[in-house]
């Protein structure tokens, strides 16, 4: 099995367009420092990648 993504909000969504704060609210990120954990599938790993300008993501282990 993949493991899990744990991602971070690391930036505000402040001047960002729309887009981007719906993608981030879509994964369930509501501010900066906010962390929340994802499968690692193509559609979490497509998410991530639209607003990697704004998250740190890190690999975390399903235990």
């Amino acid at each position: 099995m993949k493991p899990n993504l744990r991602v971070t909000q690391l930036k505000s969504t402040i001047g960002e367009k729309h887009p981007f704060r719906a993608t981030l609210h879509g994964l369930g990120l509501k501010g900066p420092g906010t962390v929340v954990v994802v499968g690692n599938t193509p559609s979490f790993r497509g998410a991530i990648k639209k607003v990697l300008h704004l998250v740190r993501v890190e690999e975390v282990d399903h235990g």
